[in-house]
C-alpha cells in the first residue's frame, strides 16, 4: 500500500458528495456549499480582465502584492481589527493551513465549538494536532463554563467562527470578549474565521470581532463571499508580525503565491460596495 496513514484517516466531505450528487440532477436548488446568491459584479470582473490583458500573469510575491497587503490593513484597522501585519492566501482555507503549520506542534489541542465547518478538524488532525470540541447545543452559543472545561495544558489555540457554518450563528460581543478573556488569562491564541462577516441580517445587531479586543487573534477573511469572487480563491490573514512573517515563509513552500489578476482585482473590491446585493435588492455600486 502506497497511500499514507494521514490520508487514510481522512473522511470525504459529506458535504462535497452531495454537491456531485446534484450534479446529475436537473435545475436542483443549492443549499450544499457556501456561495452567495449574486455573481462578481461587473466591474470587479473587469478589473481583473484589464490586468489579465495588461500582462500582470506571473508570479506574484509570496505574502501578496504589498499595494493590496497595505490597503487590507488599512480596510481591518477601519473595523478596529488589532493587527501588524497582513498576508494574502488562498481563501480562508488556505490562511488557515498556513497558520496552523507555523503554530501547531505535534499533540497541540485546538478549542473548536461545534457544530463547525468540516475542514477545521481535519486540517487540525493533518498537522498532527488534537482538534477538541466544544458543545455549543441546543442554542449554539458560547459558554464560558463549556470553554474552561475543555482546556488542558496542551491547548494551544481557541477557533471560532462568526457568523457559523453550518448554523448561521453570530456571536455577541459579551461572548467574543469572554473567549479573549479565557484565551489572554491562558496564553492562547485564538483563530476569528469572520469570511461571512458582512452576511449579519438581524436589525441593530453589533458585529462584533475577537481581533477587536484581543492582540494575539488571527484574523481571517476574503473575497468569497462578500464580492462573490468564490472561484477566485483569494483571502488574507492578519495578526500579529511574527506570525504573519513565518506564514509568509511557509507560502513559499505550500502555495507559491496567489492568483495574481484576483489581487488586482480585490484592490477594486474594497473600494466597491456590495450591500445592497448581500441585502437582496439586487443593486450595486462602488
Amino acid at each position: 500500500m502506497f497511500l499514507s496513514d494521514r490520508v487514510n484517516s481522512v473522511r470525504p466531505s459529506g458535504v462535497r458528495k452531495i454537491f456531485d450528487l446534484a450534479n446529475k440532477m436537473k435545475d436542483p436548488i443549492n443549499l450544499s456549499i457556501g456561495e452567495p446568491h449574486f455573481d462578481i459584479p461587473l466591474e470587479i470582473k473587469e478589473e481583473g480582465i484589464k490586468w489579465i490583458r495588461a500582462g500582470f500573469n506571473k508570479y506574484t510575491p509570496s505574502g501578496g502584492i504589498p499595494e493590496l497587503r497595505e490597503k487590507l490593513l488599512h480596510y481591518l484597522k477601519g473595523k478596529d481589527i488589532i493587527c501588524d501585519d497582513v498576508i494574502l492566501t488562498a481563501g480562508v482555507t488556505g490562511g488557515l493551513l498556513l497558520a496552523l503549520m507555523v503554530t501547531l506542534n505535534p499533540g497541540d489541542e485546538v478549542i473548536i465549538p461545534d457544530p463547525y465547518f468540516v475542514l477545521y478538524e481535519y486540517q487540525v488532525m493533518l498537522l498532527g494536532g488534537k482538534p477538541v470540541f466544544i458543545d455549543t447545543y441546543p442554542d449554539f452559543t458560547l459558554k464560558e463554563e463549556a470553554l474552561r472545561a475543555v482546556i488542558t495544558e496542551r491547548t494551544k489555540i481557541i477557533l471560532v467562527n462568526s457568523p457559523n457554518n453550518p448554523t448561521g450563528m453570530v456571536y455577541s460581543r459579551e461572548e467574543l470578549e469572554m473567549v479573549a478573556r479565557v484565551a489572554r488569562e491562558k496564553n492562547l491564541l485564538v483563530y476569528s474565521d469572520d469570511i461571512y462577516d458582512r452576511f449579519v441580517y438581524d436589525t441593530g445587531f453589533e458585529k462584533a470581532y475577537t481581533g477587536q479586543v484581543y492582540e494575539n487573534t488571527l484574523t481571517f477573511g476574503g473575497f468569497s463571499k462578500t464580492w462573490a469572487m468564490t472561484g477566485w480563491r483569494i483571502g488574507y490573514a492578519a495578526g500579529p508580525r511574527e506570525i504573519i512573517q513565518c506564514m509568509v515563509t511557509m507560502q513559499q513552500y505550500v502555495f507559491s503565491s496567489i492568483n495574481s489578476f484576483a489581487q488586482k482585482a480585490a484592490m477594486r473590491a474594497l473600494d466597491y460596495s456590495t450591500d445592497s446585493l448581500i441585502e437582496g435588492t439586487g443593486r450595486e455600486g462602488t
